[in-house]
């Protein structure tokens, strides 16, 4: 029984599943997964390619004797693996369901004993042959050269599987940065943010708010001096959600992203150019939002910004005239457009903003995009640092970062790059790949308090919040006391402030909080919602934290939770065949009902509950904002389009005004909106270094609580050694 052995680690896809250790990996990250899922994923594994019975199943993981909800239980199970291995149910790679019968795992598996060497069992025995008092020498023969034949062809199938699960997992990947040097070039105590480098890796361009306003800033690399192009002529300049800097391909002009008002369309999105070193900013590229020029100068690939952020491609010339190739389906964006170096593929990302997101690539001429990373978190900023070298910004599912990533785009594992660093907001590259420029970012954010008066509230009246912990985020109001989100490290929790002193109510180990708690009308209860472990998870647990519970497990829940009036169930959006629309989620344990079937998030009901407000899909730089009555039915309403970014909606008491976030992307102040008049008037008068974040109003309707995010950010260049 030598060469017999049992296998340790199953590699399929790109997960290695390490029975002895009771561990999941994919690529280089270990993936949480719970007892019972798991248990149920090795027995498939073993069985794979066989029908698994739920009865056998069931003995497997609970014994004969069964005393719990054994089909409600499997199903679970089976969901949560689906949700860690990425598996679509209606299209499997892994786990397949056979209706009224069982699983059954088709992907194809390799062995191995837990070391870098591969294992392969070699064939049984032939069959003993029955004795014979004379063997042939010419049979013997005959029998050693079929021996040997059989033992080169199983080192052959070995050293096969082997190179096969090498290209698979990656063992022999390096980190692309592991000897770039590091060197901060801004320190100007402010926000940096969109750095770009010219093609050559000369100049780097980048917004500051230096002087004041947002404006875009040039250096040459190594002169230590830095020059304001645009001198606040450019007033809207900041989104994060596309690469707004640029160089044209000789590196003459710096390009950037401007929204302007329009009194004929409301705002005209297109590209702008400055001179390098210096002059009149000019029109470059009218209606275009993004843009990226061929590593050649030769061709062109932008999108405007209209509903699925049409994708063009345009044959050597600067006013496009482009071909159509791609249009993100509804309520998806596409941005980050990059040529690979043949031309051949445009990479972009896609997805639904601002966290739902991945890297998709499609034919330059045209065709089916095919996705290259897996994910679905806030991803952006994608370059290319040879032909299969990607290097682009994502958070990781617990919500931190974001941070630097590498993918091979033939083997698309992604690796979280070791950099020392928290939080990029922004990645560019030179055409060879060898010098990188980032934004690192050091965030802030803290509460603050100011009264709702007849006049707009300017920042003398605010009033800052002191609190038990050194962050606080999306806060809510409750008649007597304030909740709020904090961070630690991966852990997230709720925290209350009552009196002047804060109790912890809630704290989950690799949580994260997503749209902020939800009070309920009596102030007793609080909805939260939280993506930990693969899963999105609502909470409703009591003010005073007890009796935390979990009242729903099996949506994929966007955006922020609303009570209804009358504490029954909660209200929230769920991602449901690709479009997020809400739902109502019981908390009496009966299961959720679809409320709205149009595109719908971040609800939030009148007191009296005659009807529910929320947030359409983003189109271009803006969404609007829609309602319906309590039976679902559409409700009128003035005519409300807001800016993408932060985004919040809540009512005064009485529910016949509406509290909203308007402005710039970055930048909002509050406006009060009459819902029977129409009639607007501002609420808060901010300076442009007081980002609203969040906010909540009081039950009485005379006090808002805001989130201030403030921003200390460095322009950062990596320069990696040439091979």
């Amino acid at each position: 029984m030598r060469g017999i052995f049992t296998p340790q680690e199953f590699h399929f896809g790109d997960f290695t599943l390490d029975q002895s250790n009771y561990r999941l990996q994919r690529g280089t990250h270990f993936l949480r997964l719970e007892k019972l899922p798991m248990d149920l994923l090795i027995l498939l594994v073993q069985r794979r390619g066989e029908l698994v019975s739920r009865e056998e199943i069931a003995e497997s993981l609970w014994g004969k004797d069964v005393f719990v909800d054994v089909d409600h239980s499997i199903n679970t199970a089976v969901r949560k693996i689906r949700v860690v291995l990425r598996d679509d149910p209606d299209k499997p790679r892994f786990v397949e369901t056979v209706v009224g019968k069982g699983y059954r795992f088709t992907a194809p598996v390799i062995t191995s004993n837990g070391n870098s060497n591969l294992q392969v069992q070699p064939p049984p025995p032939p069959a003993q042959a029955p004795a014979s008092p004379v063997v042939q020498p010419a049979r013997q023969r005959v029998l050693s050269t079929r021996l040997l034949a059989a033992l080169l062809a199983a080192v052959v199938l070995a050293m096969a599987a082997a190179t096969l699960w090498l290209q698979r997992t990656e063992r022999f990947w390096r980190n692309p940065i592991a000897d770039a040097r590091f060197q901060t070039i801004t320190d100007f105590g402010g926000v940096e943010q969109a750095a770009a480098v010219s093609r050559d890796g000369h100049f780097v361009a980048f917004l500051s708010d230096r002087d004041g306003p947002m404006d875009v800033w040039v250096t040459q690399v190594g002169s230590g001096q830095f020059h304001n192009l645009t001198r606040g002529s450019a007033p809207e300049l900041a989104n994060p959600s596309i690469r707004t800097l640029g160089f044209a391909p000789d590196g003459s002009l710096v390009t950037y992203w401007v929204r302007r008002q329009d009194s004929s369309s409301g705002y005209a999105i297109g590209t702008w150019a400055v001179p390098t070193l210096g002059g009149e900013p000019k029109p470059y590229l009218e209606g275009a939002a993004e843009f990226d020029w061929s590593r050649d100068g030769s061709r062109l690939a932008y999108h405007t910004p209209g509903p699925g952020d049409p994708l063009f491609v345009s044959d050597g010339t600067q006013r496009p005239e482009g071909r159509p190739i791609f249009t993100a389906p509804a309520g998806l964006h596409s941005h980050f457009p990059l040529w690979s170096a043949d031309t051949k593929f445009i990479y972009f990302v896609q997805g639904t903003l601002p966290d739902k997101l991945d890297i998709w690539r499609i034919p330059s001429v045209g065709g089916t995009p095919e996705r290259i990373t897996s994910h679905n978190t806030r991803v952006s900023y994608p370059v290319l640092l040879d032909r299969r070298t990607l290097m682009y910004l994502a958070t990781d599912s617990d919500g931190s970062g974001p941070g630097l990533y590498s993918v091979d785009v033939e083997h698309r594992i992604p690796h979280r790059l070791p950099s020392g660093f928290d939080r990029y907001t922004s990645l560019s590259a030179s055409a060879d790949g060898r010098r990188l420029v980032a934004t690192l970012a050091s965030p802030k954010r803290t509460l603050w308090r100011l009264p709702i008066a007849d006049s707009a509230t300017e920042m003398s009246a605010a009033v800052p919040i002191s609190l038990t912990t050194s962050t606080g985020f999306s806060p809510r109001l409750g008649s007597d006391y304030l909740v709020y989100v904090s961070a630690t490290g991966t852990t997230e929790s709720i925290w209350k402030l009552a009196n002047g002193t804060g109790t912890e109510l809630w704290s989950g180990q690799g949580a994260r909080i997503f749209g902020g708690p939800a009070i309920s009308a009596d102030g007793r209860y609080i909805a939260f919602s939280v993506s930990q472990h693969g899963q999105t998870l609502l909470y409703v647990m009591q003010a005073d934290g007890t009796n935390a519970r979990i009242v729903s497990d099996s949506l994929n829940l966007q955006g922020a939770p609303a009570w209804s009036p009358d504490g029954q169930s909660i209200t929230s959006a769920v991602l449901d065949h690709g479009v997020p629309h809400l739902f109502r989620v019981p908390v009496d344990g009966h299961p959720p009902t679809s409320f709205l079937r149009d595109y719908s998030v971040d609800p939030a009901w009148a007191p009296e509950g005659r009807l529910v407000v929320y947030s359409g899909p983003d189109i271009g730089t803006t969404f609007s904002v829609k309602a319906a009555t309590g039976d679902a039915a559409p409700h009128p309403l003035p005519a409300l389009t807001l800016t993408r970014g932060a985004r919040h909606l809540a009512f005064l008491p009485g529910g016949r005004a509406l509290v909203v976030l308007r402005g710039d992307i970055q930048h909002k102040d509050l406006w009060l909106i009459d819902l029977d008049t129409g009639s607007e008037r501002q609420l808060t008068h901010l300076p442009s270094d007081f980002d609203i974040h969040d906010f909540d109003i009081s039950p009485d309707g005379h006090e808002v609580v805001l989130e201030r995010e403030q921003e200390r950010s460095d322009v950062v260049l990596l320069d990696l050694p040439r091979p």
